[in-house]
């Protein structure tokens, strides 16, 4: 079973390491274009709150939340966007004030939800532990694009057992949504975390397999890296064919990135 306490922690610590990045910025710079299109600094962050913002509201009310969802579901495919978009136009200041107060409105909201509670969300039901999971994992793949706007390396942490965790649920999803039918057989993936310990899921002895550096599978799954610029490797085919497909956020297929851009 997760922890969810520890799962908590990592949250607030993923958010504090992006607002250490954006914090010192001038409202000039919370304007720098990052690779996501169309999204500068303050989109991003926006985007960031905007999702914790909803997440509170599906912890504590799921009616309030089903009502949100049912005036959202004409626009199903930009409210997103629209959502982040007008929350951007706040001054930088304001918008930090924002985005901290949200993130620990979710953490306390979550950490309150009894053991075993389902909670609804835009697709199926999740566990308190799996929301949040999902928002380390869109902080930090959001952070990426913010760094990359900046020309910052981060330094990886730990904290990315979670987004490799994730991505690995998330396989079949990635198929499902590029209109393909997953194998059925699992695949070993064998990752090299930040402090040298192995993380592994799947079979042992299974024929597909990916290996590599935990944060270069994370950056593929997030689809922040194309996978020409990292030392990700697979055997068979189809685990291969996954890597270029790959993603661990809801949502249609993404753009990714283009080889070499960051280099």
């Amino acid at each position: 079973m997760a922890d969810l306490a520890a799962l908590l922690d990592d949250f607030a610590a993923e958010c504090a390491d992006l607002e250490n990045l954006v914090a010192p910025l001038t409202p000039e710079q919370w304007q720098t274009p990052t690779p996501a299109p169309h999204w500068d600094i303050a989109t991003q962050i926006a985007h960031l709150t905007w999702t914790d913002e909803v997440s509170v509201i599906a912890a504590t009310d799921a009616d309030a939340f089903a009502a949100f969802v049912a005036e959202a579901a004409p626009r199903v495919l930009t409210v997103v966007d629209e959502g982040a978009e007008e929350i951007a136009e706040t001054p930088p200041a304001d918008l930090l004030v924002r985005w901290r107060a949200g993130r620990e409105r979710l953490i306390a909201a979550l950490a309150a939800v009894p053991a075993g509670t389902k909670l609804p969300w835009f697709g199926p039901p999740m566990s308190a532990a799996s929301m949040i999971s999902a928002r380390i994992m869109e902080t930090w793949a959001h952070g990426q694009d913010v760094a990359d706007a900046l020309g910052v390396t981060r330094v990886p942490t730990t904290r990315l057992r979670t987004v490799a965790h994730i991505s690995v649920r998330t396989r079949n999803f990635a198929y499902m949504v590029n209109g393909e039918s997953g194998p059925a057989e699992e695949f070993r993936v064998e990752l090299t975390a930040p402090d040298g310990t192995l993380w592994t899921w799947g079979p042992e002895d299974a024929p597909q397999r990916v290996t590599g550096p935990a944060v270069d599978f994370c950056l593929i799954t997030t689809q922040r890296r194309h996978r020409a610029d990292t030392a990700l490797r697979t055997e068979g085919p189809d685990a291969d064919h996954w890597l270029g497909i790959a993603q661990a956020f809801a949502g249609p297929p993404g753009q990714g990135r283009e080889p070499g851009q960051f280099t």
